[in-house]
């Protein structure tokens, strides 16, 4: 009966010891996140797989062209997928299907190349936007069916959950990505 007792133990240690090591690597550390919809075709599409680093923005801000997975600013429980495309304290504007950024370093602002999209990609609307010290301007890439930062306004910085890293299904484009 003893060695019968300590073998149900060292069972229930080994699945404790399994579930606080997933909850705190999911919690801390990385999480997986499943694609749902168009808005980031060509490059993710729905029911792509991905695990998104949470830790990295720990240690530094969120930079222009990452992918990042964050909370719906008019939704928390809903998360999105979208690409940063202007970054604190400068100013986005859309027009003629191009994007431009003003900031310090170019008062007059810069058309933003972005050869993540296809070539005969434009970005439709016209819209500005004026971000905070806190704030990030996000599209997807499938611009002509995304709803984004166009839609919705800009992403608190405190809303963004982590950067897409890895690709693992489906299994043919499994991927690692660096921005």
């Amino acid at each position: 009966m003893k060695s019968f007792l300590l073998a149900v133990w060292e069972v229930v240690e080994v699945v404790l010891v399994a579930v606080v090591t997933v909850f705190l690597i999911r919690t801390y550390i990385m999480q997986p996140f499943l694609v749902s919809g168009a808005s980031m075709e060509p490059n993710f599409g729905s029911g792509n797989y991905l695990i998104i680093d949470e830790v990295t923005y720990r240690f530094r801000e969120p930079e222009r062209g990452e992918v990042v997975v964050f909370r719906y600013p008019d939704n928390p429980s809903t998360y999105y997928i979208k690409r940063i495309i202007g970054l604190p304290g400068e100013k986005v504007e859309i027009r003629k299907g191009s994007v431009y950024i003003f900031n310090s370093e170019h008062p007059d602002g810069f058309s933003l190349e972005e050869g993540y999209l296809p070539l005969d990609m434009k970005t439709p609307g016209a819209a500005k936007a004026e971000l905070s010290p806190y704030e990030y301007f996000v599209l997807g890439d499938n611009r002509n069916y995304s709803y984004d930062s166009r839609s919705w306004g800009n992403l608190p910085k405190d809303n963004i959950i982590g950067i897409a890293r890895l690709r693992l299904l489906p299994i043919t484009e499994v991927q690692a990505f660096s921005y």
